[in-house]
């Protein structure tokens, strides 16, 4: 399914005991439906407070409802926060995870004055003016394969940090600055840990070669990297390589 969400309320997207979360309330509505105990998979962990517009999940189900059905029944069992947006009956192979070839992500921030009210739950506010030019510049060092370890630092050990970037875009729209980026995975927090550097650059406090220095792990002794505001991060949406392959033919689509 690909599903979009608000993710202010809740505890990221990863389900925890006592906790709101987005796996949470898709299971809970799955269980109101199906009458199954299922536990779904998703393609990313979103952090506490982050949203999504293309959040894909799979899962098992005995219940022999057509999948067109499930976005219907899901949504009203779902909060006004979390949608079910389509639904596809795929081959029983399918990792909506592992077989992830790339996840985009957009980070929104407000460059002004003053902050919006009405963006306070979907981007961040940075009041000092931003040199996108020098972003951009900045941001071209993350793109390639890394190890992105020193931007992860709770990253288990024994797992590689090592990640591909196909892209790490910034540009301004008027007055809002957008941040995409695109790769095989990312790191907890890399995303805005990335971001809060840029955003450092941006200000003129840090020069373009900063995010290299950070990469190779040259940053003068005691300086670690804040991450930005999770409300600003958006997963846009995962991609897969020869997705429809992997779909059913008996797929409904009203």
């Amino acid at each position: 399914m690909i599903v979009e969400y608000d993710g202010t309320k809740y505890r990221g997207f990863q389900v925890q005991v006592d906790q709101p979360t987005i796996q949470g309330a898709i299971e809970q509505a799955l269980t109101a439906f199906t009458r199954e105990q299922i536990r779904i998979r998703g393609a990313s962990r979103t952090d506490s407070g982050a949203h999504a517009m293309g959040q894909v999940v799979d899962f098992l189900t005995q219940a022999s409802y057509p999948v067109g059905k499930f976005p219907w029944a899901l949504n009203y069992h779902l909060p006004p926060d979390i949608k079910v947006q389509a639904a596809f009956e795929v081959n029983p192979n399918f990792h909506s995870r592992k077989n992830a070839a790339s996840r985009m992500y957009r980070y929104r921030i407000l460059n002004r004055t003053w902050q919006s009210p009405l963006g306070r739950y979907t981007e961040h506010w940075v009041r000092e003016k931003l040199n996108t030019d020098a972003m951009y510049q900045a941001a071209q060092h993350l793109v390639g394969v890394h190890d992105f370890r020193p931007l992860a630092l709770s990253h288990p050990i024994e797992k590689s940090a090592a990640r591909q970037v196909m892209r790490w875009d910034v540009r301004r729209e008027q007055e809002t600055i957008i941040i995409e980026c695109e790769a095989t995975g990312f790191l907890k927090h890399q995303i805005r840990r990335a971001n809060a550097i840029l955003v450092e650059v941006g200000k003129g406090k840090w020069p373009a070669s900063i995010v290299k220095d950070t990469l190779d792990n040259k940053l003068p002794e005691g300086l670690v990297w804040p991450s930005l505001p999770a409300r600003g991060l958006c997963l846009i949406k995962v991609t897969y390589t020869d997705f429809w392959d992997k779909v059913k033919a008996t797929n409904e689509t009203d």
